[in-house]
């Protein structure tokens, strides 16, 4: 029985990931331009996503800090971190509360500094628009 309530989750979690794409690839690029190696915040945040160590742990998935450098991985944290912290916007497909949240943290959505983070993300939802409607 266990085994097939991993294999779900792990349905679901694809799924979301799935649905998130845009997203995923937008928050990719303006963070790290997409390289695994990225280390920010004087050391305190790495990967693709640039994540730090407590948001890690706060996603409650298993594994090991550094595997947030696998973007799948770091894509699962993610989801987790935000189901965590704001299942009404993740359910609505809320980007820029997305986008701020895990820019800004658990009340990141409110706070006044995660807007220009926002305004790349979503120029970079615009431009990968573009370029895909081509």
């Amino acid at each position: 029985m266990k085994c097939w309530t991993i294999l779900a989750t792990l349905v679901l979690v694809s799924s979301a990931q799935a649905n998130l794409r845009p997203l995923f690839d937008a928050i990719r690029e303006v963070e790290s331009g997409g390289n695994p190696d990225a280390v920010g915040d004087g050391g305190r945040s790495i990967g693709p996503y640039q994540i730090q160590w407590a948001y890690w742990k706060d996603s409650g998935v298993p594994g090991k800090y550094h595997q947030v450098r696998d973007h799948r991985y770091a894509e699962r944290v993610m989801i987790a971190y935000w189901k965590r912290y704001c299942p009404q916007a993740l359910a609505r497909r809320d980007y820029q509360t997305l986008a701020r949240v895990h820019n800004g943290g658990l009340t990141g959505h409110r706070k006044a500094a995660t807007l220009p983070y926002w305004h790349k993300v979503a120029r970079e939802l615009r431009a990968r628009k573009a370029v895909s409607s081509r």
